[in-house]
This record gives C-alpha cells, structure tokens and sequence, in this order.
C-alpha cells in the first residue's frame, strides 16, 4: 500500500515535471520570437506626433532615444530588482566612465538641482532631511548665484528652503560669504555675468563652501561631462533627455563622494525626504547608464559633421527661394552647441513673416515644430532677427530633413510675389 501510494505519488511529480518542462520550453520558444512593436498609443490617444526642428526642448518631449537606449529600456522592464542596488551600481559605473567621484541618476535635470542643494543643506545632518524645506532654523541655506545666473530653474532650488544672494561683481561674490551660505549655483548657459567658472571655483572653495553647476543642456562637446568636475565644481548637473539622448524623464548628478552621498540620502526610495517624489525607475537608471555608452561611443566632430550635411539638404532644397539666404551656425553659448539652419530673405518679396512660417509647418501634416528663436532678436546665442527662420536639426530622424525641406519649400514658395 505505501509503496503504491510512493509510486503514485513520484509518477505525479514526474507528470508536473514533464509539463512544467513543456512550459518552460514554450516560454523558451515564445521568448526566441521577434518583440512585438506595441500598441501605436499615440494614435489611440489622437495625439499628433511631430517632427522635431526644434531642439532638445522639455515642450517637445526633448530627445528621441538610439535603438540601442531603447533597447536597453525595454530589456530593464522584464525584470524587477533592488531600486537601491540598482542605483548603486550605475552610479559607480558611471562615476568611472565619466571621471568624476560619485554620480548619481536623478529625475531630471531639476530634480538634480533639488537634490544637489538638499544635499548641501543636510550634509551631515540627518535630523534635517526631515526638517526641509519648512524648517531651516539652524541651518545654513543660503545660495550665492550672479544676478544674470537667475533664472525659472531657481524653484528647483528654492523648494529645499533656500534663499538667494545676488553677486554682480567678483568684489560683491567676495562680500556675499557669511555664516549662512550653503552653496553658489553657476547657470553654464547665462549669456552675461562678470564672474569666470575659475574665479567661481576659487572664491568659494576659498570660503569653504561648494559650488554647483547648471549645465544640463551642455554637450555635446563630449568632454563637457567631465570637464566641469575636473574644473573644481563640486557638484555638475545634466539632463539625460537632451544631447546625452537618455530617457527625458533622467539626469544625472556628478560630484564629490560626500555631497553625491547626501544627495542620495535625499532621494527615493527613501521617504520622508524632498527627493521622495522624484522616483527614478529601473528603466530610466538603466536608459540613462546606456545613453551615457552611446553617447561616448560617438566623437564630436563625427555629430557636427551629420548635423551639417543635415543642414546643407534642407538649404539645397531651397535654392530657387528668391532672396533667401542659407547658413550654419553654432550658437556661441555653451547650450545646444551644434549646428542650426539659419534662413533669412526679404519679406518684401516673399510676404510671409518667419512667425507664421512657423505657424503653417505646425499647422500641416506631418506637424513639423521649428526653433522658438525663428522671427525673433539675437538671442539663445544665434545672430537672428525678425526675418530669420531657425531649423534645429539635430534631433531630425533619417529622412526627416528632406520632409522639412519640402514643407518649407511649398510655404515660401506660395507667399513668392
């Protein structure tokens, strides 16, 4: 009888073996089949996808991600993992690759500035972590930037229960040190200011305070991601949807080993923090690491030489346009370096004003968005004016330049008088 029953009983585990097997094999089968390409939610959703001659801009969804970053995204979503694991390793991996002390994926490139002052606040302090931004008694919280360095990104700053002093002169950054100052913030973009990124460095580190950089939408060049922390700045903020083409929704922190520390400890997973809200899931971590390989595996003058012969088609395509003049420019600012499309012509002949170029390119099928510098004054460091269209081309899809060039072509080819 107990034998029976044994044999019964192994006969049963050897049949649940059997067509556990088999399903494990036709989960193996299943798995060697092409990914399916998902849902086109977009048009589910009746939202119109765009061609982006803008730029990386936040409006516009930023940057489009390399096969490769996608993959790798799409790889990090079957597997769950420790959060915390996670972002230790790619820190460190990145920390290596990007020569820099410690690193740090954030949310964004905001949520950077958030944690990068949060850490400079709480440093060494853990009862303050819970403490801001509504209870900064005792602590030090005030932020030295120049007064062209102002600007909307200061709330990401602000929202740990800073407040900011205003420089204008290497004399008044000197004078504006006192007991309170947690930290200067140097905006890498700013068209003016009179103080230098080494005299920065200098006069605060003189003081023994550190400084942080906005650099979010800085590279290419390359270097740049390296360059600011080898300069002295303790800690360097990008964004990871712009040039670096990561997820929109990452940015890295890069810095010193006790500032990335306190910065992390601000951050999620862990609660009751400021950074509690700013999670960053295992496929951003993973999307930002594999953008920061793509992206180095890329030379400089490898990306302009693309971006100009991008350039180049679209002005060949307008050659018959009366009066219009086509160049290349790179803006003279450290922000989106890379080559844009300048058109200009005579809105004497050609009676459409670049505003309303712009309108009917977003207006048509397929909706094409052009710079937001196109019809306005010198500024985001293009030499433009009111008669002049800028086309961003480096965030173009294979193919896409030619599509721009015949909208654009037929728009000011209609207003010809």
């Amino acid at each position: 009888m107990n034998g029976d029953r044994t044999r019964r009983g192994f006969l049963g585990w050897a049949n649940l073996a059997v067509a556990g097997l088999g399903l494990a094999e036709g989960k193996l089968a299943a798995d060697t089949r092409p990914e399916p390409e998902g849902e086109d939610y977009y048009d589910k959703l009746g939202v119109a996808k765009i061609i982006n001659a803008a730029g990386t801009y936040t409006a516009l969804t930023a940057s489009t991600m390399p096969p490769s970053v996608q993959a790798a995204v799409a790889r990090a979503a079957k597997h769950p993992v420790r959060l915390q694991e996670l972002q230790t390793a790619a820190g460190e991996y990145l920390a290596r690759r990007l020569k820099c002390e410690a690193a740090l994926v954030s949310a964004g490139a905001a949520s950077a500035l958030t944690l990068a002052t949060a850490a400079a606040i709480t440093r060494g302090n853990q009862a303050a972590i819970h403490d801001i931004p509504t209870d900064v008694t005792g602590l030090k919280n005030e932020v030295i930037a120049q007064k062209t360095h102002r600007y909307e990104y200061d709330h990401a700053i602000r929202n740990c229960g800073a407040r900011f002093v205003e420089a204008v002169t290497l004399a008044d950054y000197e004078a504006a040190f006192t007991e309170r100052t947690v930290m200067t913030n140097f905006f890498n973009a700013a068209e003016q200011g009179e103080i230098s990124r080494e005299d920065w460095v200098r006069v605060a580190h003189s003081h023994g305070v550190p400084c942080l950089i906005d650099a979010a939408a800085d590279v290419p060049p390359i270097s740049n991601l390296w360059n600011y922390t080898q300069m002295g700045f303790d800690m360097v903020v990008f964004s990871g949807g712009k040039g670096i083409r990561g997820p929109q929704n990452a940015g890295l922190l890069l810095g010193t080993k006790d500032l990335i520390a306190a910065a992390a400890r601000n951050n999620n997973p862990n609660s009751d923090t400021v950074g509690r809200g700013m999670k960053v899931s295992k496929e951003q971590i993973v999307g930002m690491v594999a953008a920061v390989d793509w992206f180095l595996s890329q030379t400089d003058a490898a990306l302009e030489a693309e971006f100009r012969r991008r350039a180049d088609r679209i002005a060949a395509q307008l050659k018959s346009i009366p009066t219009l003049e086509a160049r290349v420019a790179i803006p003279n600012v450290a922000a989106n370096a890379v080559p844009h499309l300048l058109l200009r012509y005579d809105t004497q002949r050609i009676k459409i004003r670049p505003g309303e170029v712009m309108a009917e390119l977003r207006r048509g099928t397929p909706s094409i968005e052009l710079n937001p510098q196109t019809g306005k004054k010198a500024g985001a460091g293009l030499a433009t004016d009111e008669n002049t269209i800028v086309v961003g081309v480096w965030m173009l899809e294979p193919g896409e330049d030619l599509i721009v060039a015949r909208r654009l072509k037929e728009v000011l080819g209609k207003a010809v008088v």
